[in-house]
């Protein structure tokens, strides 16, 4: 028979309630008590029933995060960092894939709900579109209407309906306009004057503000958008190499690409090799966030870095309450020019 609260409390000489505020932490107990409870419980291997008190409080030890991507590397180190961040509290991180589904991501936020999740954490870019962000506000203000947290890593700020903040939201955004700025100014700054684009899903927040930064930066040096192609990709390799051809058909002169993040960008490295092009000397290629295969791409890969480990264990802290809240809540998350191997100055 499994052991129940009113063991312990037999075993420990104290009362169920007593015991129930020294589990629960919600109650000062003395410490001489507390520690008799805690040895009652190790002796007699009692479990606490989750569900029962998440029934009894407004919310459970249950944190969600979700993900566009479980596979993707940029997802992988965001996520193993919130885990981090959460190891030493008496807490459960749950992984949700949403495979960039609007659909899936709204519905994860319902089951979490339903399931009275202490806090979420949604990473990536979202979806732009006024349909789903309104209902993505809905199920947020829903949420947190219970005391629960939402933190939003890697995407912009959101806001209410009536444009103010959301109570209970706060943001880890990338400074990705400003990162990807810096990097095409680089290339400019090499003498490359034809530089072609790899945008993600036209659909991402994160697509939107990298390109918008390129485009930023080819307006500052005065190079007309028009005579710098850009093609989508899906931000993954596949992508990436069907984009480099396309560009490489609409603008044969390219002397530079750009790609919207790193696993687009390796793509770009494998088609320029299979059609005999060196990088850089005939092309020069740069990506974007950091990824840990960027430094072992041949070329080293030049890129933007994300402190993406550093990001997700700053959500991780902000989700569980062990991190005060940044100012206006949100934090911006600095980007970092990588210069390596793969860009160059244009061929003589």
């Amino acid at each position: 028979m499994a052991t129940t609260l009113a063991d312990v409390a037999r075993r420990a000489g104290v009362s169920p309630a007593t015991v129930s505020r020294v589990l629960n932490g919600n109650y000062p107990v003395a410490r001489a008590t507390a520690e008799r409870v805690h040895r009652a419980v190790a002796e007699l291997d009692y479990v606490v029933n989750g569900h029962a008190r998440a029934l009894a409080a407004s919310s459970s030890d249950l944190i969600g995060v979700l993900v566009h991507d479980v596979a993707d590397p940029f997802f992988g180190v965001i996520a193993s960092g919130i885990q981090d961040a959460m190891a030493e509290g008496d807490v459960l991180a749950v992984v949700c894939n949403t495979g960039s589904s609007a659909e899936r991501e709204l519905r994860y936020l319902r089951l979490l709900r339903r399931q009275r999740a202490r806090a979420v954490v949604l990473t990536g870019g979202s979806v732009n579109g006024p349909g789903h962000r309104d209902a993505l506000v809905d199920q947020i203000a829903e949420f947190t209407a219970t005391g629960s947290r939402v933190v939003l890593c890697g995407r912009p700020p959101l806001t209410g309906h009536d444009g103010g903040p959301l109570p209970g939201v706060v943001a880890v955004d990338f400074d990705n306009r400003e990162g990807s700025r810096g990097l095409t100014a680089h290339l400019v700054s090499l003498g490359h004057r034809s530089i072609g684009y790899l945008t993600g899903p036209e659909h991402r927040t994160t697509s939107r503000l990298r390109l918008d930064g390129h485009l930023r930066a080819l307006a500052d040096a005065g190079l007309p958008a028009g005579d710098c192609p850009v093609a989508s990709s899906d931000f993954d390799r596949e992508s990436g190499r069907a984009g480099v051809a396309e560009l490489l058909r609409r603008a044969p002169g390219l002397t530079a690409v750009v790609a919207g993040n790193d696993n687009a960008a390796l793509g770009a490295l494998a088609e320029l090799r299979s059609r005999g092009l060196d990088v850089p000397g005939d092309v020069s290629v740069a990506g974007f966030d950091d990824l840990p295969f960027s430094l072992d791409a041949v070329p080293a890969l030049t890129t933007v870095r994300i402190p993406l480990a550093d990001a997700g264990r700053t959500s991780g802290m902000l989700a569980v309450g062990s991190r005060e809240d940044p100012p206006g809540g949100v934090l911006t998350v600095r980007t970092e020019l990588v210069v390596r191997d793969s860009t160059g100055p244009v061929p003589g």
